[in-house]
């Protein structure tokens, strides 16, 4: 875990990340928000396309490249020396690569989910502890505007005793794209409930803790679909609270991306985060150092991860916001840098990461168990 220092200035040089994948998570995610972060610098991507080579040295001049990751991890030593790796590949490799890396010595993001089940993620984990390295999962809708906001009115006490959480991923895609996210094979990790499921289970874990019961029903409904494409989770955690998970790839009409439901009020909020859709776009977000980055164009203020007033959720009780029921509650700005932010300060001063393994173990046990439900009809205790 290297912070080499710049020479004759006493100041410490940038930390040099390997990337390990450069499709939609490695281009869209990982680059951009790595390439804003003060303290770290985009090294070295791997990826054999001549495409995604062309495509990723026009947006990150003077990146070098590598063929696989065991390449890439031979780079230990002098001026190649590496300082953390990312893993941005498809889910099937996320296990194998995180654990080279670690053993070479290097600390380790992975994008997620981090493994297929619970065992393996807490296997990572325990082999990074062993050997002191940073291990850290990409949860980057925990820095999602909606959900910052939220958190936030929990925490202030807005809603009273918070009694049902309901979230939502729906999206219409009446054709399936095809590709491993989609495939039925179970080495691939795929469909929803892995993909949009590790959000919305993370967030309702960080939101209210332990599941101590699970129900989910998951069905393939698209002609020619193999993997899951329109699930439903119900969580009841140690505190009482319930949660009503969404993921969909068939839903003509969308819901409201999160209804939150207290002892005093309720809070319903429409629409997504603007930070994807504007990293899609080729727009990119201002350093953690200050410097600038490209206006979302979504706010009107310049802000990066701000939406406008008429996006904004309504609290209140009794009346539907639909109708004008409620107050108007300003969005948080979506906040992605805030997440290398966290590990550039965790490699460099030991803070604890934003992320850690074991919470993504967490979540996997309770992927797992609504796996099982779905498949035996009946809730699980994880």
């Amino acid at each position: 875990m290297s912070t080499r220092m710049s020479a004759g200035t006493g100041s410490r040089s940038p930390l040099r990340v390997g990337l390990v994948g450069y499709g939609l998570a490695g281009s869209v995610f990982h680059a951009p928000l790595i390439a804003a972060t003060a303290g770290l610098v985009l090294d070295t991507i791997v990826t054999t396309s001549p495409e995604r080579r062309e495509q990723a040295r026009a947006e990150h001049p003077g990146v070098r490249f590598a063929g696989d990751h065991r390449e890439l991890l031979s780079r230990t030593e002098g001026g190649d020396a590496l300082d953390l790796v990312v893993v941005a590949s498809p889910n099937r490799t996320h296990v194998p690569i995180a654990t080279d890396a670690l053993r070479a010595g290097l600390p380790v993001v992975v994008d997620k989910p981090l493994s297929a089940t619970a065992a393996e993620a807490r296997a990572l984990a325990a082999l990074a502890e062993e050997r002191g390295l940073l291990l850290s999962v990409f949860q980057n809708r925990r820095w999602d505007n909606d959900f910052r906001t939220v958190r936030q009115l929990i925490t202030d006490g807005e809603l009273g005793e918070v009694q049902r959480f309901e979230s939502r991923f729906e999206r219409w895609r009446p054709k399936p794209k095809g590709g491993w996210r989609e495939s039925g094979d179970p080495q691939e990790i795929g469909g929803l409930l892995y993909d949009l499921g590790s959000h919305l289970v993370d967030q309702a874990l960080v939101l209210f803790g332990p599941a101590v019961r699970v129900y989910a029903e998951s069905v393939v409904r698209r002609p020619g679909a193999e993997a899951d494409d329109d699930t439903f989770i119900a969580l009841t955690h140690a505190n009482g609270v319930n949660s009503h998970l969404w993921m969909s790839a068939t839903t003509a009409q969308l819901g409201p991306r999160f209804r939150v439901l207290g002892s005093s009020a309720g809070y319903v909020k429409y629409g997504l985060d603007p930070q994807e859709q504007a990293l899609r776009d080729g727009l990119r977000p201002p350093g953690t150092d200050g410097t600038p980055g490209t206006d979302t164009g979504t706010s009107g203020t310049g802000a990066w991860g701000a939406e406008p007033e008429s996006l904004w959720g309504r609290l209140g009780a009794g009346e539907s916001p639909v109708t004008g029921g409620g107050r108007a509650v300003p969005t948080l700005p979506g906040d992605y840098p805030a997440y290398y932010a966290a590990v550039a300060a965790a490699l460099r001063e030991g803070t604890p990461p934003p992320v850690t393994a074991l919470e993504a173990a967490a979540a996997l046990d309770v992927l797992e168990a609504a796996r099982r439900s779905a498949h035996e009809g009946r809730a699980i205790t994880p």
